[in-house]
């Protein structure tokens, strides 16, 4: 009796395991089963809103679900990138990373690291721009540097919020060439379009975000890129110099994007964002869209993308102390 018993205990512990693996593997197999929230911490108009604007409408024809994009700016970042972390860990709130989350704890304005989501892919890569309006004196980057030094505190950039990615690059490249790095006053913005608004509306002289998030701008012939921060210069914009070329100076900054969702998202969930990302990211619809706007394409599933925010983070961070921007 007592074996009997126990085969009878096994097998009804078996059975019970086997439905409810049957009950929840439809569940994971189903996802997702409504619609899908993606948080973009920049404003309407900026490179980050357009190409995850793009990015939310390929997939949903991949997964078969609305995805809708919800911008939340404010705090130089930091808004939409705690709204992020701070979602339910379900997979049905996502959002796009951006290179800010591995400067915003070094500026004091958050504790939030790349260590805080779930890595899902990274895809994109840009380098700053020197960017003046049309109607500026000046016709190359060295006429800038030159003007900022000669004349501290008159000028006036943006780009992004106070110790962003776009303020770097301006205060790198004044340190690299041996002027102040807040010469220029830095006039915070809740992202590059509306920094863009201010050039052309003569509230600002300078703004330093990439060529391709002035492109609307320059092609209406408002603004004008003097140069741009890379090794080299990009397809979409033959014409621009490098900084190197235009001053000598060494100095590059490039933003990145990436989708991540809050850490501790389930591993079948991230598996198949990360799948139809792959797929979004090969089509030819956002290829074209990509290079035809001049965006930098790159593409890190998962871990990988893990290791590229961890080291972003460390060179962002000693880039910081160097310009003084670091707490």
């Amino acid at each position: 009796m007592l074996n009997r018993r126990k085969f009878t205990t096994a097998a009804t512990i078996a059975a019970a395991g086997f439905f409810a693996a049957a009950t929840v593997t439809p569940a994971l197999a189903d996802y997702p089963e409504r619609p899908i929230t993606l948080i973009v911490p920049w404003g309407a108009g900026g490179g980050t809103d357009a190409t995850g604007r793009m990015i939310a409408g390929l997939l949903e024809d991949e997964l078969g679900k609305p995805v809708t994009v919800v911008n939340r700016t404010g705090g130089s970042g930091v808004v939409g990138h705690s709204a992020i972390a701070n979602a339910k860990p379900d997979g049905y709130t996502i959002g796009v990373a951006t290179v800010e989350i591995g400067m915003m704890h070094w500026a004091g304005l958050t504790e939030l690291t790349g260590e805080d989501y779930t890595p899902i892919a990274l895809y994109n890569f840009d380098p700053a721009g020197l960017i003046v309006s049309a109607d500026s004196e000046w016709e190359t980057a060295e006429d800038v540097v030159a003007a900022v030094k000669a004349n501290p505190g008159k000028h006036k950039a943006s780009g992004t919020g106070q110790g962003g990615i776009w303020h770097l690059a301006l205060a790198g490249m004044l340190a690299d060439a041996g002027a102040a790095p807040d010469a220029a006053p830095w006039v915070p913005s809740k992202g590059a379009a509306p920094a863009l608004q201010e050039l052309a509306a003569g509230g600002v002289d300078i703004v330093t975000p990439s060529v391709v998030e002035g492109a609307a701008l320059i092609e209406a012939g408002k603004a004008k890129a003097l140069a741009v921060m890379s090794d080299e210069r990009l397809g979409a914009f033959a014409d621009v110099p490098t900084l190197k070329e235009a001053t000598g100076s060494d100095w590059t900054m490039a933003a990145w994007r990436g989708i991540a969702g809050p850490k501790g998202m389930p591993e079948e969930a991230t598996e198949k964002l990360t799948a139809a990302l792959e797929k979004v990211w090969k089509s030819d619809e956002f290829q074209d869209f990509m290079k035809g706007r001049g965006f930098g394409l790159v593409w890190k599933p998962g871990d990988e993308f893990a290791q590229w925010m961890k080291d972003s983070d460390a060179s962002l961070g000693s880039v910081m102390k160097a310009v003084g921007l670091a707490k």
